[in-house]
């Protein structure tokens, strides 16, 4: 197909989709409060969840990254506490925290995983993590009555962890071979987390809070506001016109991939289903057919997205919605960029978890950190600029010491020994 539409730079198309995600908004003077947090995820519209904890969990960093300074236990409460106006829910791109106002979106997706026949061909309205869907089609065979047995122990005892839904209290143990080996040795579950991910899944249970990180599930009917639960519940259609406005709202001009693909958009769907609604916007006046400086797949316009002038200052989390997407951010930022976690530490180039430095409308080096607790230290092991780019320094060394201080870290040391690193350390320590 050949795309059509008007032609824009892929500077435009850069300011556009900075301006979507809110970095053509200034920061802030001071601390930000909950109204702050509500804009910063409005403009994020999801936020990943991840269990790594080097720097701090990477669903705070796109708020601090949008906003600044501001309290995390707000978010936690608002995420997780009394009066809560975010959920848990996959994919939201990935596992992650969304408004609750998109709960009846996502109601036909799990409808479909509760219709789903396990030892049948997969709907693609399922979108559940490969260990419920292999653990399914195993425990439907083996334990019919299962499932059920640990929704009654939630029932009855609930909030409570996976291990604690075990209607048998029996594990297997790390020697034992695996049930399934085509889910891989991380993610081959005990079979009671299986069955409450399957009725996370089904919307029956919830995520009720965090305890170290580990999900506490209990009835969803206990956990999330009654107005929620009642609220009028779209077709399925109307859910994912919904969902791709939502998507293309945050990310102000993107290709069908970038607004639902697999693992690059925010709601995955199929790509028949996508092209449909795609479609229907497009008629709709909701997304106007562009075409990007050096993207051969026909792109999209949120009708009310923006160019602007971006003087933007941030560190970005590995999984920020801006730059989840690799393919689109290389595009769009000529920033190459892949998340060394899992890479073998000689393998590593950039360091272990490296953020992004946003600076004006680019990306201008790459900043490895992680926050030492014991001395209460925020350490920079490696830092790397990207070529072409203006000198770092001193807004990297201001935007540290604001990390730092919203860490309640006290001391930042720069070890980075790359001509950069010597500068900030240099600049951190005035």
């Amino acid at each position: 197909m050949v795309a059509v539409g008007d032609e824009i730079s892929v500077e435009v198309a850069r300011r556009i989709a900075l301006d979507a995600q809110g970095f053509g908004e200034a920061r802030p003077g001071g601390r930000a409060d909950v109204r702050g947090l509500r804009k910063a995820i409005d403009w994020a519209g999801v936020l990943q969840l991840d269990s790594v904890n080097v720097l701090c969990r990477s669903h705070y960093l796109p708020v601090f990254a949008r906003v600044g300074d501001y309290a995390r236990t707000t978010l936690d409460r608002i995420s997780w506490g009394d009066g809560r106006e975010l959920f848990e829910y996959f994919w939201g791109h990935k596992a992650a925290l969304l408004p609750l106002s998109y709960y009846p979106l996502l109601r036909w997706r799990m409808r479909a995983a509760e219709r789903q026949v396990w030892n049948q061909e997969l709907s693609p309205d399922v979108t559940a993590p490969w260990s419920v869907v292999a653990g399914m089609r195993r425990l439907s065979a083996e334990r019919p009555e299962y499932v059920d047995q640990v929704r009654a122990i939630v029932t009855e005892k609930g909030p409570l962890t996976a291990g604690e839904a075990s209607p048998d209290g029996v594990r297997r143990k790390r020697t034992d071979a695996d049930p399934d080996p085509t889910t891989g040795r991380m993610w081959n579950w005990q079979d009671a987390k299986i069955a409450i991910e399957y009725l996370f899944c089904t919307g029956q249970v919830t995520i009720a809070g965090r305890r170290n990180f580990e999900r506490v599930y209990d009835l969803t009917e206990r956990v999330l506001p009654a107005d929620v639960l009642s609220a009028p519940e779209p077709t399925a259609d109307e859910a994912r016109r919904e969902l791709i406005r939502i998507a293309a709202r945050g990310l102000g001009v993107a290709t069908a991939k970038d607004l639902c693909g697999a693992g690059q958009g925010h709601f995955t769907l199929p790509t028949a289903t996508a092209r449909q609604v795609i479609g229907e916007l497009v008629e709709a006046g909701n997304l106007i057919p562009v075409r990007v400086e050096g993207i051969t797949q026909q792109s999209y316009r949120w009708h009310e997205a923006k160019d602007r002038l971006i003087n933007a200052r941030a560190l970005l989390s590995p999984f920020d919605p801006l730059i989840w997407n690799r393919d689109r951010t290389h595009h769009l930022f000529d920033f190459f960029y892949r998340i060394s976690i899992y890479t073998p530490a000689p393998q590593r180039t950039h360091g272990y978890y490296v953020l992004p430095f946003l600076l004006g409308d680019r990306l201008v080096a790459r900043v490895d950190l992680k926050s030492d607790r014991q001395t209460a230290t925020l350490v920079v092991p490696i830092l790397t600029p990207e070529p072409n780019t203006p000198d770092p320094t001193q807004p990297l060394a201001a935007e540290l010491h604001l990390m730092a201080a919203w860490l309640g870290l006290n001391h930042i040391k720069v070890t980075a020994t790359s001509p950069l690193g010597r500068s900030v350390a240099r600049a951190v320590a005035v």
